[in-house]
């Protein structure tokens, strides 16, 4: 029997997305031909005979490419060549290729900083930028290559909104770096810090470890947000078998961006789009797939966001109903010991997707990118080779259920997301210290302040309250650095890093900043943390908490103007997504 639960099945008929309705009269031609034909048109062909159209490309279906890239992080300063791999693959296969560029930024630099406030603002911006080129342009399709954390989702919105046949492509992951012959990376970095702190890394091995850590292009090399979310959009459908679990730099990532611009065209020619493949059931793929392999909290928002611009209502609640029949499998960074390049070595994400289907919990039915469903893809998918340890079987999973816990209770009766291994146990029970922001809370933590047995509250973080609800991965690591990472939790209405680990909650809805129960917790209270009964509970008399929260009042916003001001203006809760067009 499946082990699947029944959902309302989701209508397989092609949609046609609000803005710009597809011309019935050119399938493969069904917007590009708005723009460009007939007399009256001769200035736009005017303007692309210029860009380097032919008479022959006015003919062809029109399709854009959208680069993520930039010299700002070494997520994706090679995916400008990528770009170039999948124009080729759409010329080839009889399109005309145009490509463009959307924006990055960088969470691992700006990580700790007021810079990082811009973080999830960005998913918004590629988002809007993509829908913005290719709504204007009228592309009868579009490819997307992304790298960091933010602009999987974002391309992957951008998709939903305009429902025209498109594909993702990841740019792949970073090789490990090397020190004292262990693989590191990024967060070996961070945890150097905390170490350093601690009095157990010198200065100087800090800078070691910094300098190889990094050893080239490609996103972040544990199971952390960027290797979380390419695996979630392979699930989902919307990349080829095996996009989400390739070296950055590689002839399988070459190839697999031309086998997309390839592809695309395909898509094109059957009028299958975004939303005949986004359906709720492929979601559930996604979470599952996401589950299994240890993944990111930010998945939990990230694909609440996703299905929100698909048109797919799906709920924090959702991810507690999956994961309770979903294992972890896999034992990768940074709660186990593998990177994402050893997974990569022994087959990538496909062979624990057949393992998956076989077991009856994907929806094998689902469509894919290829034009094929998923159980058509894997029908002949090879199994992992004997005596790897990097996945495990059903019978010896890392954690039985998931490790993504949805927590209620007094403290967050609007929902929290942890992830919970099992390592750190599943209750805690201690007395809160405060932090009024994530740079005061490091301090503490760094200077000795925050003491065996501490909640650690961080607040004023969240998506509006920040705003932008930054990563507190310099904090999480620090506790792991200083050695407390079975001795304290951390509760905050900000988000963590795919990279951090540890008793750490985030997500708290209400936030902060709307007056959750999290805005008046003071130094000392008791706090009691159960991840199997999934509950917070802010241990003080429900009298006393309903007097401070009449007494409590809205802070004034951190910023007025410029695109952080508008951002706060429009996010909805963590637990809605934090999408800023929720309303409309």
């Amino acid at each position: 029997m499946s082990k699947i639960a029944t959902s309302k099945k989701s209508s397989s008929k092609t949609t046609t997305a609000k803005k710009g309705k597809a011309n019935p009269a050119s399938l493969e031609r069904a917007f590009s031909s708005i723009v460009v034909d007939g007399i009256e048109r001769a200035p736009s062909r005017g303007m692309l005979y210029a860009t380097g159209f032919k008479k022959e490309d006015f003919k062809k279906s029109q399709v854009g490419v959208a680069s993520t890239w930039s010299m700002v992080t070494p997520c994706n300063m090679h995916i400008d060549q990528l770009a170039v791999s999948v124009a080729q693959g759409i010329n080839e296969a009889g399109g005309k290729a145009v490509v463009f560029n959307t924006i990055t930024i960088s969470d691992g630099i700006s990580m700790g900083t007021e810079g990082m406030k811009y973080s999830l603002v960005s998913r918004e911006v590629i988002a809007d930028s993509i829908e913005t080129v290719v709504g204007c342009q009228g592309f009868d399709g579009f490819v997307a290559v992304g790298g960091c954390d933010k602009n999987m989702p974002g391309c992957i919105m951008a998709m939903g909104r305009l429902n025209r046949p498109s594909i993702f492509v990841y740019g792949g992951t970073i090789l490990p770096g090397e020190h004292e012959g262990r693989d590191v990376d990024l967060v070996n970095i961070f945890e150097a810090v905390g170490k350093n702190a601690a009095g157990s890394c010198s200065a100087e091995q800090v800078e070691a470890i910094a300098e190889v850590a990094i050893p080239g292009a490609g996103s972040c090399g544990g199971m952390y947000t960027a290797n979380t979310m390419a695996s979630a959009i392979e699930a989902l459908g919307m990349s080829l078998p095996n996009s989400s679990a390739q070296a950055a730099v590689s002839k399988d990532k070459t190839l697999d961006c031309e086998q997309a611009g390839a592809a695309v065209l395909n898509l094109i020619k059957r009028g299958i789009r975004p939303r005949d493949i986004m359906t709720r059931e492929a979601f559930e793929n996604a979470m599952t797939l996401v589950i299994a392999l240890g993944g990111s909290t930010n998945a939990v928002m990230h694909l609440i966001a996703m299905a929100h611009s698909a048109g797919v209502k799906l709920t924090i609640d959702d991810w507690t109903r999956v994961g309770k029949r979903v294992p972890v499998l896999a034992d990768l960074k940074p709660s186990g010991k593998y990177v994402m390049a050893r997974l990569v070595e022994i087959g990538g994400t496909v062979p624990l997707m057949k393992m998956l289907l076989d077991e009856g919990l994907l929806h094998g039915d689902a469509m894919t990118v290829t034009g094929k469903t998923l159980r058509e893809n894997l029908r002949n998918a090879p199994k992992y080779p004997a005596g790897q340890d990097v996945v495990r079987s059903f019978d010896n999973p890392i954690k039985p259920s998931s490790h993504l816990v949805v927590f209620r209770g007094n403290l967050c009766p609007g929902g929290a997301v942890g992830k919970i291994s099992g390592k750190e146990g599943l209750k805690f029970s201690g007395r809160a210290i405060v932090f009024e922001n994530e740079e005061k809370a490091l301090q503490g933590i760094l200077n000795g302040k925050v003491k065996k047995g501490h909640v650690i509250i961080i607040r004023g973080e969240g998506p509006k309250g920040g705003p932008g609800m930054r990563e507190m991965l310099s904090p999480t690591s620090a506790i792991m650095g200083k050695g407390l990472g079975k001795d304290v939790a951390l509760i905050t209405d900000g988000r963590f890093s795919g990279g951090s680990h540890g008793f750490v909650i985030g997500h708290v809805t209400p936030e902060a900043f709307d007056g959750g129960p999290i805005a008046v917790v003071k130094n000392g209270d008791p706090i009691e943390i159960d991840a199997e009964k999934r509950a917070i509970t802010l241990a003080i008399p429900a009298k006393e908490l309903d007097a401070r929260l009449r007494k409590w009042k809205q802070p004034r916003p951190n910023y007025t103007r410029g695109i952080l001001a508008k951002y706060a203006a429009t996010v909805s809760t963590a637990s809605e997504g934090a999408v800023t067009d929720l309303g409309f």
